[in-house]
């Protein structure tokens, strides 16, 4: 009898349950609401400690072939009609791949979504049409139709199916069999035979598992839509973002036409490529050449302002830094951003009295950029010393100026990548005159006509741009 008593006490120790993080795999002997390691919130379940080891099968359904027998033919490109788009896939959609397509609400996802799902449909250049199901779990058939025609994305190939029941979506996956799959959103979706209500993580991963299975079992391209968190990543397990084979961030300022859309994981193209796009009221479309956005049209040569090149992925980009300055009798002066970071204008601030004589303690200084665009890198730092210098001494720099390099808190103006690139786009729209880091290689071929100034401190840059400054 003790000895069944026994056994019996070690067979429930060993099936005793743990729970266990489905974000980093942090356990605990007891559930928690938050992740004691990574402390993301709702993501402890409950997991059985006894785990069942896959034997191998004794044959398998189709054999390993030698890498040169293989047809890339069947992962060839395909072209989506939305040029943008194609831009930052690499090419365009790859029969079987698997598409997170994420960002914030009312940014346009569903619009771009539905507009390529329609191109698809039509058929494009030497293209067939393509059967396209589009499966929305957040709004009607009908709902998605009105917006469809105000965007004139109304094809006779493009299927339409409300479903918010996973094994309904996947029937219809099933009798339609088409070419592309477009999810909206996988947050919306759940399955019956999974705990928990949809968007959470569980009924997320299943979700998206059992959608990656039949893509990849029918060579079906999937496009994804996915909800973001209040802090912009994306919401549900991490696992979604490595289970899938491309995730793209859909971006934009709710007040601004403009999007971007960036590739943050890519399994078939670049990473380092952006898509600029125009969200109007009749649809979206894509912006080849968006420098003009972010200039501002001024007849005369205004202070405080200057135009630099920043690389949005591997394209040149054009955007105009605005700077005012007032005088404060305030003992800790106003310092306003808008599209910058306020940290680094801080910084920038602070070299330009202690390394080049500008002094700025005592003028409220409010620094943006044109067009609600965001510039996040460091080469931007040289044209929003000139822009403060210039509305500091209310002296206006060359209309047909650009100026771009990272300053470090020496005052050196530091190389950046993308040099001789930056003056080719710059030429390209009508500038003759620029200002540049100095760099060991040189500016690379200069254009007929386009004078380049090297510069290697930012007081070199002011006295050349604004004598007396300092």
């Amino acid at each position: 009898m003790a000895t069944k008593t026994s056994t019996r006490s070690s067979s429930r120790a060993g099936k005793a349950p743990g729970y266990r993080c489905a974000e980093c795999g942090w356990t605990t002997a007891k559930w928690v609401g938050r992740c004691g390691e990574c402390q993301a919130w709702g993501t402890v379940e409950e997991v059985g400690a006894v785990v069942a080891r896959t034997t191998p099968a004794t044959t398998v359904l189709e054999p390993a072939r030698p890498i040169a027998e293989i047809d890339a033919t069947d992962a060839a490109f395909l072209p989506t009609g939305v040029v943008e788009l194609d831009r930052v896939l690499g090419g365009g959609l790859v029969p079987g791949a698997v598409i997170l397509l994420a960002g914030e609400p009312g940014v346009g996802k569903s619009t771009l979504l539905l507009d390529v799902a329609a191109k698809v449909g039509a058929g494009l250049d030497g293209v067939s049409p393509r059967d396209v199901l589009y499966v929305t779990g957040e709004e009607s058939a009908a709902q998605v139709k009105l917006r469809a025609e105000r965007i004139a994305a109304v094809a006779p190939r493009l299927f339409l199916a409300a479903e918010t029941d996973l094994s309904q979506a996947l029937g219809h996956v099933e009798k339609l069999s088409p070419q592309l799959l477009i999810v909206d959103s996988v947050q919306t979706l759940s399955s019956p035979e999974v705990d928990g209500s949809a968007g959470g993580v569980s009924q997320v991963r299943e979700v998206a598992a059992s959608i990656i299975a039949a893509a990849k079992r029918r060579n079906m391209t999937t496009l994804l839509v996915g909800h973001v968190t209040k802090d912009g990543s994306i919401a549900g397990p991490r696992l979604l973002e490595h289970l899938v084979d491309v995730v793209c961030q859909f971006e934009g300022e709710r007040h601004s036409r403009l999007r971007l859309l960036r590739a943050v994981k890519n399994r078939y193209g670049p990473t380092d490529e952006v898509g600029c796009f125009d969200l109007t009221e009749t649809g979206i479309l894509s912006v080849t050449d968006p420098s003009g956005l972010f200039v501002s049209r001024t007849k005369d040569p205004v202070s405080g302002t200057c135009i630099t090149v920043t690389l949005e992925g591997r394209r040149p980009l054009l955007a105009e830094v605005q700077s005012l300055l007032a005088e404060t009798a305030a003992a800790q002066p106003r310092r306003a951003t808008s599209g910058l970071d306020s940290s680094r204008v801080a910084m920038l601030l602070a070299v330009l009295q202690q390394r080049a004589g500008c002094l700025l303690h005592k003028d409220d200084t409010y620094v943006a950029t044109v067009g609600g665009v965001k510039l996040s890198e460091p080469a931007t730092d040289l044209a929003v010393a000139l822009a403060v210098a210039s509305a500091k001494t209310r002296t206006a720099l060359p209309q047909r100026l650009i100026a771009f390099g990272e300053v470090g808190l020496a005052g050196e103006v530091r190389p950046v990548p993308g040099i001789n690139r930056r003056i080719q786009e710059a030429h390209r729209l009508g500038f003759t005159h620029a200002v540049v880091p100095a760099s060991p290689t040189g500016p690379g071929e200069v254009p007929e006509g386009f004078k380049v100034r090297e510069v290697s401190h930012v007081a070199e840059a002011l006295e050349l741009l604004i004598p007396g400054t300092a």
